[in-house]
């Protein structure tokens, strides 16, 4: 084979790779599984069993699976056929639109924010996995750490009962003691606490009153962060060569664990009442009419996916050129949606069997997010037989979600330093992965703090929201409206094959004016309905929700900085400086001259070309 590159090879690279600079995966299945870690995580289990129970049960599955195709697949398979053709990270990819290149930027910046609290929410993980190695789980009954609100069951206050023929409304004490009854409907519940929110508080968080109160680090909570960072670094030493053999295991036995979890579930009393809360006889067919609930679906689809956050570009520019992609799309976006349903009903089966033995409706014990993973399903769990298996095998599986999620993640950001010093990363490739894992846990520091929980709270309600939205939006309109939607089909096309115009009619169609306009809608509806952040009750001070905005337009500010710059260093007037902006620079095409064919010939040799540079050529128009 021709290559354009030096086939001088790094340690993450082996004989039989096609691309022998960047290296690509060992095989298929290395590809797929890692792309199934990235897309499915921790808001399978536990953000969708919620939205479905919430927005009508079963019927939540139809809007849904509309915006899985018209929202959620054509992006998808946009940016793995964008990574594949071009073999470059998320910034590099850019050369197809310069102008555009702080799309990029936007993408790996957030992908770091995210980075540091993500493996502080494995660390979470790792604790009380550890803990659950006990005869009796800790947060299972009210110990020596909790205080008098600490309760295993509801406490009635007060209530109306009958006395000699007249209703009267009394405190429980005066009802019990005169052998009384309540009128059922008429109680009223002392404010309680269970044992699992007093120990995820207490003794997990040792939560501070607010984000004004940092207080000290929890040392504990740091070790673990250290140790999942430790893991991180450790899989990834070797980048895909070694990431894609560990997640044969991490993307692999959740579901596994999943299947147990399901099989536990279901043979307890009063799993079918959490089934029916989730997808049973109680779905609410005219919740379709709410605006809300399409909201929902879209959004869900959007961050389940994993899109626009540069990973998917990232994981596919170590594809072979030839490799097909549309397939691999229409695979892990179906695998994502599938565990999200199947997560729910492991869920729900033992939150139903929790409400029966706690004499709650299943509506009080349901919960999402961090409620639902570290106090909800723990309690669950607490009450089962053999506790210490289910706790152990439950928070397993969420280390295990976490971390192949996080693979993907530093893979993109150490692509993209080696998209830009490819001669450093090849030959030190591992002490740059060890030093941004070690960057990474000393930034995550703040976040296993007293006041930790807040900031991993913050960042979460404001890094991953909108920036990530409008960079969605800037791709698609970039590669479709700027680039030329059909120009990219031709690209698609050089690597999987010519296709029919009636196979290319739904992904136009999606492409040019679907997916657009509903990542727009979801985007204003996100900023028109903006709440300032809270974490239960605890609002945030001003300058919290300050400190959101700026890490927000700082992610966000290198989209117009880039764009003015290209301008300024382009040439001509203003008009034609911009025009030349918006032709992809003189060294886009395939990464190997084998596979560039006549329609990318004219392609600069990258080794003589300086990165990102802008083309000033005028012929440059297909």
């Amino acid at each position: 084979k021709d290559f354009s590159f030096s086939n001088e090879k790094g340690a993450h690279t082996s004989d039989s790779d096609e691309n022998l600079e960047r290296g690509n995966w060992s095989s298929k299945g290395d590809y797929l599984l890692s792309m199934v870690g990235y897309a499915v995580g921790l808001g399978n289990v536990w953000r969708f069993p919620y939205l479905t129970y919430q927005n009508g049960g079963g019927a939540f599955l139809i809007p849904y699976t509309l915006m899985l195709a018209l929202a959620g697949l054509p992006l998808f398979f946009m940016e793995c056929s964008l990574g594949q053709f071009a073999s470059r990270g998320p910034i590099s990819v850019w050369r197809i639109l310069p102008l555009f290149q702080g799309v990029g930027i936007t993408m790996v910046i957030i992908s770091t924010f995210v980075a540091i609290y993500y493996n502080v929410i494995i660390a979470y993980a790792l604790y009380y996995l550890f803990a659950s190695f006990q005869k009796v789980l800790p947060w299972s009954d009210c110990f020596s750490w909790a205080d008098e609100f600490c309760s295993k069951t509801r406490l009635v206050s007060d209530c109306n009962a009958t006395l000699d023929g007249e209703i009267i409304h009394a405190n429980y004490s005066f009802i019990t003691s005169n052998n009384l009854t309540c009128i059922n409907g008429t109680m009223n519940y002392k404010p309680v606490q269970f044992p699992s929110e007093q120990y995820w508080n207490k003794v997990a968080l040792q939560r501070s009153s607010g984000l004004d109160e940092t207080g000290n680090i929890v040392w504990y909570l740091a070790l673990c962060l250290l140790l999942a960072w430790t893991i991180v670094g450790a899989a990834l030493f070797k980048g895909i060569k070694s990431s894609g053999k560990v997640v044969y295991f991490t993307a692999l036995f959740p579901y596994v664990i999943l299947l147990i979890l399901l099989v536990r579930g279901a043979t307890l009393e009063g799993a079918l009442d959490g089934i029916e809360y989730y997808i049973g006889r109680q779905s609410n067919i005219t919740k379709l009419m709410e605006a809300e609930v399409w909201k929902d679906a879209a959004t869900q689809i959007f961050y389940s996916l994993s899109v626009a956050w540069g990973g998917l570009v990232a994981l596919s520019s170590y594809n072979k050129f030839h490799n097909n992609c549309y397939s691999d799309a229409i695979i892990v976006c179906v695998t994502n949606c599938l565990t999200s349903v199947f997560a729910g009903f492991a869920i729900f089966s033992i939150l139903g069997h929790m409400a029966f033995v706690s004499e709650r409706p299943v509506s009080e014990v349901v919960d999402s997010g961090f409620d639902l993973a570290f106090v909800a399903y723990p309690e669950a769990l607490s009450k089962l037989p053999v506790s210490p298996l289910w706790s152990f095998l439950f928070f397993f599986m969420l280390l295990l979600l976490g971390l192949d999620s996080q693979f993907a993640t530093i893979e993109t950001l150490t692509t993209t330093i080696q998209d830009i010093y490819p001669k450093v990363m090849r030959k030190l490739r591992i002490p740059v992965t060890l030093g941004v894992c070690i960057l990474l846990f000393f930034l995550g520091l703040t976040c296993v703090t007293q006041a930790g929980i807040y900031w991993v709270n913050l960042i979460d309600h404001f890094c991953a929201g909108w920036g990530i939205l409008i960079a969605a939006v800037l791709e698609i309109i970039g590669i479709t409206y700027i680039y030329g939607g059909n120009r990219f089909i031709e690209d698609i096309e050089m690597m999987i094959g010519k296709k029919s115009c009636l196979f290319w009619l739904w992904w136009r169609m999606c492409w040019f004016f679907v997916t657009p306009v509903l990542l727009m809608a979801i985007l204003v509806w996100s900023l028109v309905t903006f709440s300032p952040p809270t974490y239960g009750s605890v609002s945030y001070p001003a300058w919290g929700t300050a400190v959101g905005w700026c890490m927000i337009i700082f992610c966000v500010i290198w989209i117009p900085i880039v764009a003015i710059v290209k301008i300024v260093k382009a040439e001509g007037n203003l008009w034609q400086r911009i025009i030349s902006c918006c032709r992809p620079a003189a060294n886009w095409g395939p990464y190997l001259e084998c596979h560039r064919g006549e329609r990318y010939s004219h392609v600069v040799d990258p080794k003589t070309e300086k990165e990102h540079e802008i083309p000033t050529v005028s012929g440059f128009v297909y």
